[in-house]
């Protein structure tokens, strides 16, 4: 048996030197005198006991645990074992107490204590004084008190990870150049969406994987234009695994300017690079698959909200149309309302223009004029047809009277002939005489027989007839109606009157 931490060690014993007497007592022999001494079983039990007390005083033992339990007293009870050999393990509750870290079957552990036999059943055992982890054992206990510190320090927490960029113009990768791992994402990457992805290679598995994969880390966090990490391998056993527990690893991720994805190993296996990086992947590949955009997917979703953009716009379109068309109806019905009392008032006002403009004003005198006249010569013609008649008449009565008349009645003919012509004349004469004076009444009420006298009608450009100096300003045009056509004028000076 290989020495331990206690200085367990074998060393031949001969005959002489085991004994199961008692101090003062003789030796027991049988009825005949013949063979070794009867001993009782107590005195057996107990003098192995105290044999096995000098000889392994303390020691260190090192095995796999099995069969682990915690018994309702608090004690604990197991076996340490290996490849060819196994020796049960008691521990008392005080002892159990002062563990630092939970034991459970499997576990490689360093038992320090001592061995006896327990007399009741004579079993030989060891009784453990304390425990720690063996090998990798020790290392998982270092793991744990790594995990601790960071997480104490904030490195765990989901408030500083940052998210993945949705499509980023370079992806870095960190791991071996002849692993599986690169592969496995360069597969990934051009089924979903070709895409530039930057190799640093980098050792990942021994002692010196951690010092390469920081290095290429830093080497990627200087290119311009990556924009997210991928640090990770394939799977392989928890000592291949163990670089991305390294402490100085762990701090580089949680330094690094450029998110980072931590892919190591499989789905089970979880390292402090997983803890620490802005986004664990279970694998290599769900790594590309979290990075790489799905270009079917994002081009599915674009022909979805293209759709539903379009049906969107053509209900906005339709609404606003709705809309457009009730306010165009309302707004067509107050400006009828708002316009039909003004378009009255303009009505009645071009009514009332067109009744005082001088045009209206001249036709109205002139239909007048004309009227005047033909009733003038209706009744001048009427005067002359009857003075005529009667004058017709009274010659033909004279003439038919003459022959049977006296001369001196011829003479009195004669003479009334002649008062009957000149009265002839006379009213003839009257009537034309009141026939001119009319039509001379006539032409001084027309406003043409005022423009022939060299007077002028002057409106403004809406027509409207001046009559004041002062309705106009310089630079005004005017209309000047002459008795012969009109003039188009533009004011240079004004002159108020003497009562402006």
């Amino acid at each position: 048996m290989a020495s331990g931490g206690g200085g367990l060690y074998h060393r031949p014993v001969g005959q002489g030197e085991l004994t199961f007497r008692r101090p003062g007592a003789g030796p027991r022999t049988r009825g005949n005198g013949e063979g070794p001494p009867v001993i009782t079983v107590s005195q057996l039990v107990q003098g192995v006991n105290r044999l096995l007390e000098l000889r392994f005083p303390k020691l260190c033992v090192e095995g796999e645990v099995s069969n682990f339990r915690i018994v309702a007293s608090g004690h604990a009870y197991f076996t340490l074992k290996d490849d060819f050999a196994g020796v049960p393990v008691t521990m008392w509750r005080s002892n159990v107490e002062r563990l630092k870290f939970e034991m459970h079957d499997g576990q490689k552990l360093r038992v320090f204590g001592s061995v006896g036999i327990y007399v009741k059943s004579g079993k030989f055992q060891m009784y453990a004084e304390r425990t720690e982890p063996a090998g990798l054992g020790a290392r998982m206990q270092e793991l744990e008190a790594l995990k601790r510190t960071l997480q104490a320090e904030g490195l765990f927490d989901d408030d500083r990870k940052r998210p993945l960029p949705r499509w980023p113009r370079r992806i870095g990768v960190v791991t071996s150049a002849h692993g599986a791992a690169i592969h496995d994402i360069l597969k990934v990457a051009r089924r979903r969406c070709p895409s530039k992805i930057l190799l640093a290679s980098a050792v990942v598995q021994g002692p010196d994987a951690p010092r390469t994969i920081i290095r290429g880390i830093k080497r990627l966090c200087r290119v311009d234009d990556v924009d997210v990490i991928i640090v990770g391998r394939g799977g392989g056993s928890v000592e291949d695994l163990w670089a991305f527990n390294d402490e100085r690893l762990a701090r580089t991720i949680a330094d690094s300017p450029i998110p980072i994805v931590s892919a190591v190993g499989h789905e089970v296996d979880v390292s402090v690079s997983d803890m620490v990086a802005d986004v664990r992947a279970a694998t290599p590949s769900h790594a590309a698959e979290l990075v790489v955009p799905d270009l079917a997917s994002v081009e599915h979703r674009l022909e979805g909200m293209q759709r539903r953009m379009t049906r969107a716009i053509e209900r906005a379109t339709l609404d606003a149309r709705s809309r457009l068309d009730g306010e165009r109806g309302r707004l067509v019905s107050q400006g009828q309302r708002l316009v039909s009392p003004a378009r009255a008032r303009l009505r009645t006002l071009e009514r009332r223009l067109s009744n005082v403009h001088p045009r209206a004003k001249v036709a109205a005198d002139t239909q007048r004029l004309a009227a005047l006249r033909k009733r003038l010569e209706r009744a001048g013609a009427g005067l002359s047809s009857e003075a005529r008649a009667r004058f017709e008449a009274a010659d033909a009565e004279l003439q038919a009277l003459g022959g049977t008349l006296a001369h001196r009645e011829r003479e009195r003919l004669s003479v009334a002939r002649t008062r009957l012509q000149r009265s002839g004349r006379a009213i003839g004469e009257r009537g034309r005489l009141r026939l001119a004076k009319a039509a001379a009444s006539l032409n001084a009420l027309s406003p043409l027989s005022v423009l022939a006298r060299g007077y002028a009608v002057v409106t403004s450009e809406a027509g409207t007839a001046l009559t004041r100096a002062d309705a106009v300003s310089p630079g005004d045009t005017v209309r000047v109606r002459l008795s012969a056509g009109a003039l188009q004028a533009t004011v240079a000076t004004v002159e108020p009157g003497d009562d402006a």
